[in-house]
């Protein structure tokens, strides 16, 4: 026989499967199934009859049973979810119920020797019914959607709604549909409530890992290995071990900031040769890291043929206080996103679903209404009425006709008012074995190994495994989820809840000491079957240990989940577990082990809040304060030089220099101590930044200097995580300013480029650094009076702050380019002059701000607004008295005086202007800045000649002048040249 149906045909004599007219590979049993059901589609076809048939004299599982099912369904396009031609009858087997046409075929056989040959003949023309009821017009909105991302222009769509509204069904169906016609990949990630929050990219590596798997997966692993290996590396279970060591030699020092430019590049090069629909569901128990790659997918402009589909309830969003909403905003106000709202169904549609799901019924309009009166319209409460009816043998099928079995009053009285309830009602139905094992399910997770559960009730895994799969056949709470294999070699069934639901429900039925009980179990039996690879499920584990009051272990854990989200470079998931395991940690007996334990997590937390929050933020002192306490207790040095160095970098942006140098210089002494060279460039790094904001230049070089001595390119080239960034090219850049001050200003430029040089040559493992330098290298630039080059290293800043978040650094860029275009005559740059200041303040950071306040005076000044001008130098002059950083203090009192002579009837301010220039001399000669005097001696030099004090003036310039030894082509001793010229 030849049986055609919707896009297939099945020719019993050639034992083959044509979709569409592509050839289906089969497996035997499934394709005997599948012929099976066809022959005998008039009936419902028991379990029992398909296994006698297919597997004459053997005992054959639920599992293996499921798992035919499921392939032949898979070949002719159906579903489990989305019954359109194999039906579950819930508790009596399966019937195929598409429409078929048969024919009977003999060999030879001109038709039969066509497909043979690969030749389809045509396809009848069969209706296909709408795969989800009252859901036509979201359908349709989604495929405008697909068109468009098709046609190459990326799509993110929120689909949202409350829970039961079928946010699920709805995209499951879609992706279904468009997965039979399209020639595209379907990749699905869900988000998990118990552990999600923290599990840095779950949902985006369960999406990925599945797409590697499928058929051609292997193709996929070797793109992934070529254009995006930070992702790849994060799931070794795909390569093999040499595959992976070299993997991770390849992304040794990279970033979140390269992962998330690696993901976006790849998918973009994937999508041009192929189109991705990316399913994430339950977003509103998403990580931060999934929403900073929905973020960066959703606001990249170039080509993708891309449809990333979200779905999430609202109502927890809001209840938690979750980052999605702002994120949806965010991307909403931009355009670049879309949002497609659920609502309940209409009594129409619940009449459809009825018609449809019951053909021949009677009474479907009275029930609708019942149904709908009932229910409000919620999908999944209506569909567990349904299924509650069918239970209780209130509706049945006579004569190939369902009817009705009792009264539409037995039915109304029947149904509870609440789907909570109505799940509690199908709970107590289950024999005292099934609700043991589904109990224990909810303990394990909306999805759930049987070894886990088998475990955690001392059953046999194929016991566990058959009252699942018995609960899957008769369509009761759970669906089969394939099998997992542990690297222990354990393999066992995995099964999830139909609906979270169903799992949250369940799960608060256990009493609470079973509870505890049941995750302790299922977290060691999980711990045994990872063995070396537990750190795997990290996350996974912490959970089920809090839960089940192991805080010893759960600690332990958390701190191994936070060590894979900084491989990551997930920082704010990391700071999420280890803030956790310090708040476990209390409830430990004050032991030596548990001191030692909270000062490990504290230097870990200080660090990723550094990322996180910025170096100057109080959670990041509070951190290491604690971790600096600790240390005093229990005298660990390596760890004490740690919790100074996070303390010395807060001082440092907070300008409190005197406390920073202390910790300096006892940083220095206990990396001496331990002949640590890694603390010892570090520390000397510490206090060579901060030296020069108390004016100590020489001092600062040398440190600097021996920073860069020790600096080991094979050591440090994967530390700029740890650091903020690559300290070799930060020392670099701050020399290079040093320089300029010390009166080198050829050697300024010199190590500014070898900084620029390196910072370059991290990018993309380390956007921060090149950021950071390259602000950095703008203020020498401007030291220089080279404005154009001062822009271009300020606006090369920018770009990658807007593009990475650094907010402080793109701050100084913006004040840095604005002072550039004012220079230049550009009005608007005053206006970003005060934005970028503004930005930057609001990190809580405060070095700087003489500097920057003195470029804004003097910006003010080329306006012609003097008082204004004058009033920004008082106020960094007080800031310098506050916190000591005078490192541009003999510059704040030159500009001083310049806008004092700059007023109107300035022959009254000409004794206090000239107080100011020798004020700046004196303070520049102090700390041996020789550039910053040369400028106080030429501004002294004009208002001297001006009142006819020629020699003086000249004699005070030519002493300064003449000790320079390079830089004579420089704006500064250019313009001292003529002036000692004319002074001659």
């Amino acid at each position: 026989m030849r049986y055609a149906f919707s896009e297939c045909i099945l020719d019993t004599r050639l034992y083959t499967l044509h979709r569409e007219g592509t050839t289906v590979r089969l497996r035997p049993k499934a394709f005997q199934v599948l012929q099976y059901l066809l022959e005998h589609r008039d009936h419902v076809v028991s379990k029992d009859e398909l296994c006698a048939h297919v597997w004459p004299g053997q005992f054959i599982s639920d599992a293996t049973l499921e798992g035919c099912i499921t392939l032949a369904r898979r070949a002719i396009g159906d579903s489990g979810r989305v019954q359109r031609l194999i039906e579950s009858r819930r508790g009596y087997g399966y019937r195929f119920v598409g429409t078929v046409q048969e024919e009977a075929v003999s060999l030879p056989d001109r038709e039969a020797m066509a497909i043979a040959q690969g030749i389809p003949p045509a396809l009848p023309q069969v209706p296909e019914q709408p795969q989800a009821v009252g859901r036509e017009a979201e359908f349709e909105q989604l495929h405008k959607w697909l068109d468009t991302a098709l046609a190459g222009a990326r799509q993110m769509v929120f689909v949202t709604g409350e829970a039961g509204l079928g946010k699920t069904t709805l995209v499951e169906a879609f992706a279904a549909g468009v997965g039979r016609h399209q020639h595209l990949r379907i990749g699905r990630g869900q988000c998990i409530e118990q552990y999600g929050s923290g599990e840095a990219y779950l949902p985006v590596l369960e999406a990925l890992g599945r797409l590697c798997r499928e058929p051609g997966g292997q193709d996929l692993i070797e793109y992934f290995a070529r254009y995006a290996p930070t992702w790849l590396v994060q799931m070794p279970w795909l390569v093999s071990t040499t595959e992976f060591e070299a993997l991770q030699l390849q992304v040794m020092g990279a970033t979140r900031e390269r992962m998330l430019r690696e993901l976006a590049e790849a998918l973009e090069r994937l999508t041009a040769a192929r189109p991705l629909v990316l399913v994430l569901e339950d977003l509103h128990w998403s990580d931060y890291s999934t929403l900073d790659v929905l973020a960066m997918l959703a606001r990249r402009r170039e080509p993708a043929r891309l449809l990333v589909l979200g779905t999430y309830r609202p109502e927890d969003v809001l209840r938690q206080g979750h980052p999605l909403q702002t994120v949806q905003q965010e991307l909403h106000i931009h355009r670049h996103c879309q949002t497609l709202p659920l609502t309940f169904l209409t009594e129409a549609a619940i009449a459809t679903y009825l018609t449809r799901r019951f053909p021949g019924l009677p009474c479907t309009e009275q029930l609708a209404r019942f149904v709908h009166q009932r229910t409000d319209g919620n999908p999944l409460f209506m569909v567990n009425v349904v299924e509650a009816w069918l239970a209780q043998g209130a509706l049945g099928e006579r004569d190939g006709r369902w009817v009705l079995l009792t009264s539409v009053e037995t039915l109304q009285a029947g149904v509870p008012e609440s789907l909570r309830q109505m799940i509690e009602q199908q709970l107590d139905r289950l024999t005292p074995e099934e609700q043991r094992v589904i109990e224990a399910g909810s303990v394990a997770g909306i999805e759930f190994s049987a070894a886990a559960v088998a475990a955690s009730i001392n059953w046999k895994i194929v016991q566990v495994e058959t009252c699942c799969a018995s609960l899957v056949r008769r369509g009761q709470l759970l669906r089969a989820s394939g099998e997992q294999v542990w690297p222990d070699g354990t393999v066992a069934g995995c099964y999830s809840f139909i609906h979270a639901l169903y799992q949250e429900v369940v799960y608060q039925r256990v009493p609470a000491a079973q509870r505890v009980h049941l995750h302790r179990r299922v977290g060691e039996r999980a711990e045994g079957g990872y063995g070396a690879q537990a750190g795997d499920i990290a996350a996974e584990l912490a959970m089920h240990f809090e839960r089940g009051r192991d805080y010893h272990r759960a600690v332990a854990y958390l701190q191994r989940a936070a060590d894979t989200a900084v491989r990551r470079y997930a920082n704010a998931e990391a700071a999420h577990h280890l803030s956790k395991g310090l708040a476990l940690l209390k409830a430990l007996p004050a032991t030596a082990e548990r001191t030692l334990q909270e000062l490990t997590l504290q230097c870990a937390l200080g660090a990723s809040l550094m990322a996180v929050k910025g170096f100057s933020a109080p959670e990041v002192e509070r951190a290491y304060a604690r971790a600096h306490e600790l240390c005093q207790q229990v005298g660990d040095t390596p760890q004490l030089c740690l919790a100074l160095w996070g303390l010395l970098q807060f001082y440092i942006v907070r300008a409190e220099i005197q406390t920073a140098l202390r910790l300096g210089e006892r940083l220095i002494g206990l990396a001496q101590s331990i002949h640590d060279l890694d603390l010892l460039m570090a520390a000397h790094n510490g206090l060579g930044t901060a030296l020069p904001y108390r004016g100590e230049l020489r001092a600062a070089r040398a440190h600097l200097e021996q920073s860069i001595a020790l600096y080991d390119p094979q050591k440090h080239h994967t530390r700029a995580f740890f650091y903020g960034t690559n300290l070799k090219a930060d020392s670099l850049a701050h020399l290079a300013y040093v320089l300029w001050l010390l009166g080198y200003p050829e050697q300024a430029l010199q190590r500014g480029r070898e900084a620029l040089t390196l910072a370059q040559a991290q990018e993309p493992l380390h956007s921060f650094t090149l950021a950071h330098v390259s602000n950095l290298i703008a203020v020498v630039h401007h030291l220089r009076r080279e404005e154009r080059l001062a822009r271009e290293r300020a606006e090369a800043a920018r770009r990658l702050s807007i593009e990475h978040g650094f907010a402080g650094e793109l701050g100084k860029g913006t004040i840095l380019r604005g002072w550039a275009l004012v220079v230049q005559g550009n009005g608007e740059g005053l206006i970003q002059m005060r934005q970028g200041l503004a930005a930057y303040q609001a990190t809580g950071a405060e070095l700087w701000r003489p500097y920057y306040l003195a470029l804004l005076a003097e910006a003010y000044g080329k306006g012609g607004q003097l008082a204004q001008g004058l009033c920004l130098l008082t106020e960094a002059l007080a800031l310098i008295d506050s916190s000591g950083e005078n490192w541009w203090e003999a510059e704040l009192h030159r500009l001083r005086g310049k806008l004092l002579l700059g007023q109107e009837g300035a022959s009254r301010n000409v004794a206090e202007a000239e107080q100011c220039f020798q004020q700046a001399l004196a303070v520049a000669q102090q700390q041996q800045a020789k550039s910053l005097a040369l400028r106080a001696a030429m501004s002294l030099s004009r208002l001297w000649q001006a009142h006819g004090k020629r020699t003086a003036a000249h004699q005070i310039l030519a002493e300064i002048y003449g000790w320079f030894t390079e830089g004579f082509d420089t704006a500064d001793l250019q313009v001292a040249r003529v002036l000692l010229a004319g002074l001659a």
